[in-house]
Formats: structure tokens, C-alpha cells, sequence
């Protein structure tokens, strides 16, 4: 097996090996292969695939991160096609909450999830994905469909 070095923050490192301890594990490369494969597998359900989705997508980030909520910004606009609906909000005295609601494939969802998880200093990332194609109208009008693409509130 390779071994591959990881940096990350002591705290969520303590969480993995805290983790590992009440759960069983072996040790912290068990968590870190399970998490992995979990990461990976997520948007490969076929079930999900050539259907119209719609996704929750909720994004924490320290308060005084602002290229974090620059970079929400840039986001939300380079796929206004995708981004139903957005709302920002402030949670406690020091952090932010961005939540994203998007409407389209797939493929694009799993893009736009990936992009913001590769986003330097968020705190935590969480979706859902739900098939919205089943519920009776045949399809979703997109967010560019209806003539806009987010709607933000502090």
C-alpha cells in the first residue's frame, strides 16, 4: 500500500484519532481510506444520473474569511444557470452560513459541490440531492429559465 503524507489542521486530527478509538478503527489511515472512498462514491449513484436533481447545498466559514464569501459570490454567478436561490447569513458573533439551492443534473451539482469544497477555509460543506423529475411536471425550469439566479439576504 502507498503512503501518502496529508496535511491538516492538529484539531481535526485529534478528531480522527478520537474517532478511530470510539468506533473501532485501527488507527487514523482506516478513517482517512473510509472517508476517502465515502467522498468519492457520493455523487456516483446511478440512480441520480440523467434525472432533474435538486440540491441543499450549506457552506460555514469564519466571519472574518472574506475571500471565502468573495469566493461564494463568484460562484453563485458563474453557474447562475444552476443556483436556484442563495441566502447568506450570520451565525453566532463570529461565523457565516451560505446556503446554495440548486436546480439541474447531476454532473453539475457534483462540479459545483467540488468547487466549493476546494475552497480554502470553509468550515464545514453539507448537500442533499433530491430527484425532483418524479413529482409530476415532466422536468425543472431552470434558475436562467425563470430570469434570475440567486437571491441574497444578510
Amino acid at each position: 500500500m502507498t503512503v501518502v503524507s496529508v496535511s491538516m489542521p492538529e484539531e481535526l486530527l485529534e478528531r480522527i484519532d478520537g474517532f478511530a478509538d470510539e468506533h473501532g478503527y485501527t488507527g487514523r489511515s482506516e478513517v482517512v481510506r473510509e472517508a476517502s472512498r465515502n467522498l468519492l462514491g457520493e455523487f456516483e449513484d446511478a440512480k441520480l444520473e440523467d434525472r432533474d436533481l435538486m440540491a441543499v447545498v450549506t457552506v460555514l466559514f469564519d466571519y472574518e474569511t472574506t475571500s471565502v464569501e468573495e469566493r461564494m459570490m463568484r460562484l453563485r454567478h458563474e453557474h447562475e444557470g444552476l443556483v436556484a436561490s442563495n441566502f447568506h447569513s450570520h451565525v453566532g458573533s463570529r461565523y457565516c452560513m451560505e446556503l446554495f439551492v440548486l436546480e439541474g443534473r447531476l454532473e453539475d451539482i457534483s462540479a459545483f459541490v467540488g468547487k466549493i469544497r476546494a475552497t480554502k477555509d470553509t468550515l464545514t460543506v453539507d448537500y442533499s440531492v433530491t430527484p425532483v423529475d418524479e413529482f409530476g411536471d415532466g422536468g425543472l425550469t431552470t434558475a436562467a429559465d425563470r430570469g434570475h439566479g440567486h437571491d441574497h439576504d444578510d
